[in-house]
């Protein structure tokens, strides 16, 4: 039965998901079909929105990419090749390497998002060289899959922000509802929190395992996608050529970068944000790589996967400035529209689960945590509060939502696929069966939470 649901999921994506840009063009022609009559907007209007949007994410485009080029130059060293290459080991069969790669993602995006996604993707190719017979969609979904948990860990950028002191930004962010910080005791390291999280560490490797197709239906990896660049080696002759091949040149710039992440970690604490996670991969990849002339090989290699990045993150710019784009004479959004109707429905017992059901929604079409918080935080954590719903509840059921419904958005698994080498037809099929579990799961944990 679990199979034929899983095998239908697949067969259902493969006709019907069409390439990633294609998609990105569908949402925004129903972002904006949707607008006018939600907002009272016209579509000169909406249009402007979009244009004036298109480049609001060119820094976070950029970090994106260098994600997936620095993560992918550091994996190509020796050094971290044999370590990615134990961890592998640990499975010797198919459904072995899928519970492997499942669970290390998972652990690996509780930890830092932007590390899991490159770390997941990574492990999921060695596993690929090293277990014959493995199907390399399912490798790669599973890798993906850890995502699912991202925003209720360390580095979620809601609980981040509502424990990060500064009144008039919890003000403004919160509509009002929240004067105070509140720690992550009570958001991330929340008993009902941990529960979930652990559920799914435990259920969702197990869950990906069983969906492995009969050998008969594999679809293992290319090999063309698994082989590397060989460089020949020469001695250097010239004077540029002995720099280029200097240990010392690299050794220089490396001791500047891991004096100033000391100096870091010591001022901010635990802090890792996006640049930070960047910049560890940057003085490792030099590191690891030894000399420049090799890391320059390596970049250049990686940079060939960052393609659907740049194309696609402008036009989901210009879909999320759609979505947040306010009408100046109801200031009413199409994502506070969507808000608005999910409050209006709920009571105190039901108003957590409905919050993570219409983040979900929104995510769909404003695929970032920040952003998705600037739309969703003023309107519900103010109409939490007003039904006696904890703050804290509320800014977590934002959180999963935004989360959840990334295994139905190429959005996140661009820099996956591009390491991978696929395209998102061939994993979104089985993310869906991801999507429906950890819904189950987080929509009844919000709901036991409502009804205590």
């Amino acid at each position: 039965m679990f199979k034929k649901l899983s095998n239908g999921c697949v067969h259902l994506v493969n006709r019907f998901l069409p390439d990633p840009f294609i998609f990105c063009i569908i949402l925004t022609v129903i972002v904006f079909v949707a607008a006018m009559p939600a907002t009272g907007m016209g579509p000169m209007k909406l249009v402007e929105a979009w244009g004036n949007g298109v480049w609001a994410l060119l820094m976070f485009s950029m970090q994106m990419a260098l994600v997936l080029v620095l993560g992918s130059a550091l994996a190509q060293a020796k050094v971290v090749k044999g370590i990615v290459s134990a961890i592998a080991s640990l499975a010797k069969t198919p459904r072995q390497g899928i519970i492997v790669v499942t669970f290390f993602s998972l652990v690996a995006c509780w930890i830092n998002w932007g590390f899991g996604l490159v770390v997941g993707a990574i492990l999921a190719k060695e596993i690929a060289r090293q277990v014959k017979s493995i199907d390399y969609r399912l490798l790669i979904a599973s890798a993906y899959s850890g995502f699912v948990i991202w925003h209720a860990g360390f580095s979620g950028s809601i609980p981040l922000a509502l424990a990060t002191p500064g009144k008039d930004a919890l003000i403004a962010a919160t509509g009002g509802a929240v004067t105070d910080v509140i720690p992550t005791s009570m958001t991330i390291f929340a008993p009902y929190n941990i529960i979930i999280i652990l559920i799914i560490l435990v259920c969702l490797p197990f869950i990906n395992a069983k969906m492995h197709p009969s050998p008969d239906e594999v679809i293992a990896v290319d090999p063309a996608l698994l082989r590397e660049e060989v460089y020949e080696y020469k001695d250097p002759e010239t004077p540029a050529e002995k720099i280029e091949n200097s240990f010392i040149t690299s050794a220089i710039i490396s001791v500047a970068g891991i004096i100033y992440l000391v100096t870091y970690f010591i001022n901010n604490g635990f802090n890792v944000t996006l640049n930070i996670v960047n910049f560890i991969f940057l003085i490792l990849g030099i590191i690891c790589h030894k000399t420049p002339i090799a890391y320059v090989r390596a970049i250049t290699d990686a940079a060939k996967g960052s393609a659907g990045i740049i194309l696609q993150f402008p036009f989901y710019a210009g879909i999320m400035a759609m979505m947040t784009t306010a009408n100046p004479e109801n200031g009413i959004s199409l994502a506070g529209f969507i808000s608005n109707g999910f409050v209006a429905i709920s009571n105190q017992v039901t108003f957590p689960l409905f919050t993570f059901l219409s983040a979900g929604i929104v995510n769909l079409f404003v695929p970032s945590g920040g952003g998705q918080w600037a739309v969703q935080g003023p309107i519900m954590m103010p109409a939490g509060k007003n039904l006696g719903v904890d703050p804290a509840l509320t800014g977590m059921a934002i959180s999963w939502g935004d989360a959840w419904t990334n295994m139905i958005q190429p959005f996140w698994a661009l820099p996956a696929l591009g390491i991978a080498g696929l395209s998102a037809r061939d994993i979104m099929g089985y993310c869906l069966i991801t999507l429906f579990f950890t819904g189950i799961v987080v929509c009844g944990g919000f709901l036991v939470v409502g009804l205590l």
